[in-house]
């Protein structure tokens, strides 16, 4: 049910703020942009949600955080490591890829440089929204991998991407 109020806002956002400015771009931004927004929505939803019903008790419980230490439970071998070494560059993928076709000025720096700081807000906000989460550098690197290779996939595909658009 909490969840259900976040995307109730997330669609009334999308609705009241963006659907018609993206719609007088034409049609191309308007799927682009919203397949962009569906994915960052289950990001959230993955990651941090809910988020409106915790906001009252961001402070009721202790920020932990965040482990420095790259790939600790990898080479420690602690807990599910290669289930989430694998779930984190996937979750970026979409990412990579769609970004570009949203804006043709990203390069391989600036996808790097926005993945890295989706990532970084993701896992900062994790520890503050829900005291069970925290956040890992190991995230950030392998959500920033994920976005490397959405950005190379896009690369491979763009012939077909720019044939699609016309």
């Amino acid at each position: 049910m909490e969840i259900l109020i976040d995307f109730t806002a997330l669609g009334l956002l999308y609705i009241f703020k963006f659907f018609k400015k993206w719609k007088s771009q034409g049609r191309d931004k308007l799927i682009v942009n919203t397949l962009i927004y569906i994915y960052i929505s289950f990001v959230l939803f993955f990651t941090i949600m809910p988020i409106i019903t915790s906001l009252p008790f961001v402070f009721d419980h202790p920020y932990v955080p965040m482990n420095f230490n790259a790939f600790d439970d990898v080479f420690n071998s602690r807990g599910d490591f290669i289930r989430q070494v694998v779930l984190n560059v996937i979750m970026m993928i979409p990412f990579g890829f769609l970004l570009p076709i949203t804006n043709k000025k990203i390069n391989f720096k600036k996808i790097i440089l926005y993945t890295f700081l989706f990532s970084l807000c993701i896992e900062l906000l994790q520890p503050l929204i829900n005291g069970v989460r925290s956040a890992d550098v190991t995230d950030l690197i392998t959500n920033t991998l994920g976005g490397i290779i959405g950005y190379v996939f896009n690369l491979i595909f763009k012939p077909i991407i720019t044939k699609i658009n016309k």
